[in-house]
């Protein structure tokens, strides 16, 4: 049986990267990562990303490598690479929300640390931790905030 790991990463959108694209690149990951096996989670927050891959490490690892490669990104930073017993995210292909600064810091519980728009990838592996623990588990995920979220499941 293929083990499993999580990549958690953050980045930075590039200038000329457009709001207005998100729905498009959500649809093609979506497509792909079912096609893969992958799910995970992916947050935009004021021109940021923080992405959660889970999977079979090569498939993982591909996307990772493509991400790294996109010139939509840049500031690409892998936080955590690690094996897992189970996935967080095992329902959605690619769970989504955007927010704010100020929104992410009170859903994720980690005010401290929210104050400006270019934290995320300023993330270490402990903080990575709670905010994944915040989406995957918290009240964001049962739907009961009120913030725009789109999910898809695995096929």
């Amino acid at each position: 049986m293929p083990s499993l790991i999580h990549c958690i990463y953050a980045s930075r959108a590039t200038a000329s990267f457009d709001e207005s694209m998100l729905p498009q690149l959500l649809d093609a990951a979506r497509s792909a990562n079912a096609a893969r096996g992958i799910s995970g989670m992916l947050l935009y927050v004021e021109r940021n990303f923080f992405q959660v891959l889970e999977g079979e490490a090569e498939s993982v690892d591909a996307v990772f490598e493509r991400i790294c490669h996109d010139q939509r990104h840049t500031r690409v930073t892998r936080i955590i690479h690690e094996p897992i017993a189970d996935r967080d995210f095992a329902d959605w292909t690619m769970g989504f929300a955007s927010l704010t600064v100020r929104e992410l810091a009170e859903h994720a519980g980690i005010n401290d640390f929210f104050s400006q728009a270019t934290c995320i990838e300023q993330l270490g592996p402990g903080r990575a931790k709670k905010l994944l623990q915040a989406f995957s588990r918290g009240r964001w995920r049962a739907g009961d905030t009120g913030l725009h979220r789109a999910h898809g499941r695995m096929a």
